[in-house]
């Protein structure tokens, strides 16, 4: 696993770390996902070196994708269950199977059990596909602040970055002292850590409940799926991911062929090359904010795609060294991630609001299996013409889908409304300043203006809501039964608290001069909400102010 697509490096403030500190369930639950992601990318590395030493990269591939098929299947119910059910109490039982699962990996390395040790990989790695949506449902129930969660979101982020660095480094020292076995061992031991770091959040309740069904899960999932099989926009755009993914899963596999067969620095230099990949992503992500906002993504695309593919490629040209090889590991780990994030980012532009959840869903559940299909293409390379060819062959990936695409995408990236005006106000809203870059402009290419003449009632009391007011020009006063509440002005939202809690309108908006407004719907607007755990506590917060106030004025008349 070379490293996570959407991985943004955060910012962590001093402040936000004491408020961690202070708070033990939330700093253990930090650190068991911290141990937990190390365990996870360390095995895994692990269990492909495992493979290549027992059968070679034909082995290494099947067995990759052994790992992946059940976790396909997996994740998405995983999801589900950590909406429905306590997230503590799956996230302690996720940990509690991967523990076991490793350490009998450890036993059956020990009595040269093949089939066993990749039968407990795939255990374990399915069960970590429940760690994510369980972590994801947990942490704002840990929580005590806005603050606190944005601060326990952002150090999420970096601790699973650091594990991704140190269980690379960790894993090529290991693997060079000792063997597999003991990558396995420590592995299931940071597990058993990790569970019991969470042991007292098995009673905990997530704080926002999908009584959504499975059926009805699996229904949208297929309506992602159909939008991308039936509009060409969004095909070529996922085309592009799903090559990208496809890439990763070669490389998880040729890299271990690097440094075995091409370098003859056996399996410690596995892990050097991981480790240099994901240097290489951490250091390029930081600049992919930039992105946001600009008129045109399409030259990130393509040097993204291109940087990537002759970085790897160029890995077949002979001479260059085991350093000069991880150098090119690590360009291609920069180059993947920048083509991952501005084609995320053009894809938001270009797929309706209403189905964009939708779509990403389908695109991970393609990715999973681009990962399985690539983890079998390389020892198919290999074998068909050795560590060249394969080398080759897997560089040769995103050009040649950039080039059956590039026009399309050239005409997408010309065509795409880049909502610059929006952006600048969504960002001046308190309610959506922790949104992630990509997530902000997705939600502005939501809005439509709207203009209110001055006298207009926007919204009246006890009427049903389905839409959001963002103002952009003029005053509108709030009132309620008549009485003057508030006068909001530009930079203001209006009409949320209809859309979070599901009730009549509580008060009267109404247009005191001549007013533009942008409308949010009430799917876009609960999607970019419900869907960022830091967004949700804001408009939470915000909305239990807003009705504490209207109940001390209706208290007052």
């Amino acid at each position: 696993m070379a490293v996570p697509e959407n991985y943004r490096p955060p910012r962590v403030r001093a402040g936000g770390v004491r408020t961690i500190v202070a708070n033990r369930r939330l700093r253990s639950a930090l650190l068991a996902y911290g141990a937990v992601y190390a365990s996870q990318y360390a095995s895994w590395v692990a269990m492909l070196v495992y493979a290549f030493s027992r059968g070679g990269a034909s082995t290494a591939g099947v067995v990759a994708v052994l790992q992946l098929v059940p976790a396909i299947l997996i994740a998405p119910l995983a999801s589900s269950s950590a909406d429905r059910r306590g997230p503590g109490s799956m996230l302690v039982a996720g940990y509690a199977i991967q523990m076991a699962a490793l350490l009998c990996a450890a036993a059956a390395v020990a009595l040269e059990l093949p089939l066993g040790v990749y039968l407990a990989g795939a255990v374990a790695t399915t069960a970590g596909a429940t760690v994510r949506p369980a972590q994801a449902a947990l942490l704002p129930a840990l929580v005590r602040t806005t603050d606190e969660l944005t601060a326990a979101n952002a150090f999420e982020g970096w601790a699973g970055g650091v594990s991704i660095v140190v269980a690379s480094a960790g894993t090529g020292v290991l693997l060079g002292l000792t063997d597999v076995a003991v990558v396995f061992l420590l592995g299931g031991l940071l597990a058993l850590w990790a569970s019991a770091l969470v042991w007292d959040t098995r009673r905990i309740r997530p704080i926002a409940v999908d009584d959504g069904s499975g059926s009805a899960r699996a229904a949208q999932l297929l309506a992602g799926v159909r939008l991308i099989a039936t509009e060409r926009t969004p095909r070529l755009l996922v085309s592009l991911l799903t090559a990208g993914s496809c890439v990763i899963g070669a490389l998880d596999i040729l890299l271990v062929v690097l440094a075995i067969d091409v370098l003859h620095r056996g399996q410690a230099w596995v892990g050097y090359l991981n480790l240099a990949y994901g240097l290489g992503a951490v250091a390029i992500a930081g600049a992919c904010a930039s992105l946001l906002g600009r008129r045109r993504l399409l030259p990130a695309i393509a040097l993204g795609a291109a940087v990537s593919s002759a970085a790897i490629a160029a890995c077949a040209i002979g001479g260059l060294g085991a350093f000069g090889i991880a150098g090119l590991i690590a360009v291609a780990g920069g180059g993947r991630v920048l083509l991952d994030v501005a084609t995320r980012s053009l894809l938001q532009r270009v797929v309706p609001a209403r189905v964009l959840g939708r779509v990403f869903g389908a695109v991970e559940g393609l990715a999973m299996a681009a990962l399985a299909v690539g983890s079998l293409l390389t020892p198919l390379l290999v074998s068909a013409g050795g560590s060249t060819l394969a080398l080759i062959g897997v560089g040769a990936i995103l050009p040649l889908v950039f080039a059956l695409s590039g026009r399309g995408v050239l005409a997408i990236d010309r065509a795409a409304h880049v909502p610059v005006v929006e952006i600048a106000l969504l960002r001046s809203l308190g309610a959506f300043a922790a949104l992630p870059a990509p997530a902000l402009e997705g939600l502005a290419a939501a809005l439509t203006p709207l203009a209110v003449p001055s006298g207009r009632t926007l919204i009246r009391q006890g009427d049903e809501g389905d839409r959001c007011y963002a103002i952009v020009e003029g005053q509108l006063d709030v009132t309620l039964d008549g009485r003057h509440v508030r006068t909001v002005t530009r930079g203001d939202l209006v009409g949320e608290i209809a859309l979070l809690r599901y009730v009549p309108r509580t008060a009267s908006v109404t247009a005191a001069t001549d007013c533009a407004v942008l409308v949010l719907t009430r799917d876009a607007f609960l999607t970019a909400v419900v869907g960022h755990a830091p967004t949700h506590v804001i408009a939470n917060e915000s909305t239990d102010a807003r009705l504490d106030e209207l109940a001390r004025i209706s208290g007052e008349g």
